[in-house]
């Protein structure tokens, strides 16, 4: 059966600032077809804004409009399709963007991230059912995000996209964990693979660059430098656990260098900017580990002196959702949180924001003044 829900319509991607002036988002109320086999119906309670989504609002991530927007989201099951037995009505979950199928050759590999189903989902903006379960007040399809479209009141997914949420944690902080958490956590812990004592360098301090300040705290990483153009989020990124900040300039380098006597063991790209990874490649010490999180343009590339990567044996290592395996590693985090040694919730700098304030949530976002949003399209 359907239901009416208002959701965020991406119509036209845009980069004309203030978006609070050109709304590129529109509240509207859609129709949402519910769960066909294989599918769940969640009743969205929290959703964060992502740079992300930034980058699909103004055409730096290309994606097929029109579009319901959000992929950083927990809620509450409401009803199950056929076949469903991985989750309940009543059910507090967080939203993963890759579904894991579980057989393909990457899901038996150990990578799941890299499901060949849910990739092609993701890039055709479906669920991994086929469906795209949004319609318009005019009948028109609209296009699914990352299998969440997570801003909306409600949404389909697929099961695999969701993994329960511990009472202890609240649903508003449970839905960074969907995205922010699991690549920022991850990039240290999965893929640089930090040992306590190495030096970290985290370039870049959204809510994936936090996460990774407060991963390689929580594994002993020593020092922990945090680097960014803003003074209010080197504070932040001191809140939860770096030992030394670096005010990104032209001689950031040297002082990691300094801080590192050398240079730091593994740095953490987590701006999705060639001047960033630039950076973090720069203060790598001989034989460490270049991290590179963020998501930049398709077009930007770097230039890296091939003498200098095999002489000096770095490795540049790519990092999508931190490497993770969301059902392993998230109800990890979940209690780390729950133990109070993963203060994720320091992530939140704006909480319960309308649906109807999203374009201007998006402003804050552009200008950098905040980490993370939390959008309540129930209000």
């Amino acid at each position: 059966m359907s239901v009416q829900t208002r959701a965020a319509v991406l119509r036209e991607p845009t980069d004309e600032h203030p978006f609070a002036t050109s709304a590129p988002l529109g509240v509207e109320t859609v129709t949402l077809d519910g769960p066909g086999p294989g599918e769940v119906l969640v009743r969205i309670e929290a959703a964060g804004l992502c740079h992300s989504d930034l980058s699909v609002v103004n055409g730096d991530r290309p994606r097929p409009v029109p579009m319901v927007l959000g992929h950083e989201a927990a809620g509450v099951v409401e009803e199950v399709g056929a076949g469903v037995t991985d989750v309940a009505p009543g059910d507090r979950v967080v939203c993963s963007y890759v579904p894991s199928c579980g057989h393909c050759a990457n899901c038996a590999g150990g990578n799941p991230v890299r499901c060949a189903d849910a990739q092609a989902a993701n890039r055709e903006a479906r669920l991994v059912t086929g469906r795209r379960p949004f319609r318009d007040a005019d009948g028109a399809e609209l296009h699914q995000h990352l299998g969440v479209s997570a801003f909306a009141e409600r949404t389909v997914v697929s099961p695999r996209s969701l993994i329960r949420v511990p009472d202890e944690v609240p649903l508003d902080v449970a839905a960074v964990f969907g995205c922010a958490v699991l690549t920022g956590a991850g990039a240290v812990l999965n893929t640089a693979a930090v040992r306590p004592g190495e030096s970290v360098a985290v370039v870049g301090l959204g809510g994936v660059g936090i996460s990774a300040v407060m991963a390689a705290a929580l594994g002993g990483a020593h020092p922990v430098i945090a680097v960014d153009t803003v003074e209010s989020k080197l504070q932040s990124a001191r809140d939860v656990g770096a030992t030394h900040t670096v005010l990104a300039s032209d001689t950031a380098v040297e002082e990691i260098k300094d801080l590192t006597g050398g240079g730091a063991a593994a740095t953490i790209e987590a701006a999705g900017h060639p001047a960033a990874l630039a950076t973090a490649y720069g203060a790598t010490k001989v034989g460490g580990r270049v991290v590179v999180a963020g998501l930049p343009h398709p077009r930007h590339e770097i230039a890296v002196p091939i003498a200098a990567l095999v002489g000096e044996e770095k490795s540049i290592l790519g990092s999508y959702m931190g490497s993770s395996v969301p059902r392993r590693d998230l109800p990890r985090l979940f209690d780390l949180y729950a133990a109070g040694l993963l203060p994720a919730d320091r992530l939140v700098t704006a909480n319960h924001v309308p649906l109807g304030d999203i374009n201007t949530a998006l402003d804050r976002l552009h200008e950098g003044s905040e980490v993370r949003q939390i959008i309540t399209p129930g209000g």
